[in-house]
């Protein structure tokens, strides 16, 4: 089976009418709720499920742009409903950059692998994942540290571990689980019908 992801110039009808699909079903999880898995600890996402796919299913640019509007929408969500920590969410570089960089590490990942297309396709998505758990938590570690640990109540010497121990590896490696096992036979099976 070829499995080439999009690099075309053009930008058509269909990656649009890709983005719009998936970026509505980014905010109807979040809207919902149904994006948010409930883990002992925190809440575990599946939002940035629909970036990995539009990535692997259509290239990095309709990925880039599902990772925007999903958080374009985590900022809206965070400035109309805050919670503790939505301080750092109203920022772009927490909400917004980290997604879009899902979409370059997803294609990437699966761009310089060989071997099996599902296996490369499992791999891709867990690293996605990864960079969105890794990537909104390091840009709240970086520019909010001091607010983080206010917030939490607890000494800024902790706020690494907390972030890193107590809640990107407890939500992470559950996160790329579940983008693995739902991401695989879905682009799988778009490819498949793509290809017929």
């Amino acid at each position: 089976m070829n499995y080439n992801l999009s690099t075309q110039n053009k930008f058509g009808t269909r990656q649009l009418t890709v983005v719009g699909m998936l970026s509505g079903i980014s905010i109807m999880l979040g809207l919902t709720g149904y994006g948010f898995i409930p883990l002992p600890l925190a809440k575990a996402t599946i939002m940035h499920i629909p970036v990995i796919v539009g990535t692997l299913i259509e290239g990095p640019v309709v990925g880039m742009l599902v990772g925007l509007i999903f958080g374009i929408f985590s900022v809206i969500q965070n400035i109309t409903t805050p919670s503790l920590l939505s301080f750092a969410f109203m920022n772009p570089l927490v909400s917004i950059l980290p997604r879009v960089l899902i979409a370059i590490t997803t294609y990437y990942s699966y761009k310089i692998m060989r071997g099996n297309q599902g296996v490369k396709a499992g791999v891709a998505a867990a690293i996605g994942s990864l960079t969105n758990t890794f990537g909104v938590l390091t840009m709240v570690y970086i520019l909010y540290a001091a607010r983080f640990a206010q917030a939490k109540h607890i000494s800024e010497s902790l706020v690494a571990k907390t972030i890193y121990l107590g809640i990107a590896v407890p939500n992470g490696i559950p996160e790329a689980i579940i983008a693995v096992i739902i991401t695989v036979p879905l682009v799988m099976a778009v490819k498949k019908m793509k290809k017929q």
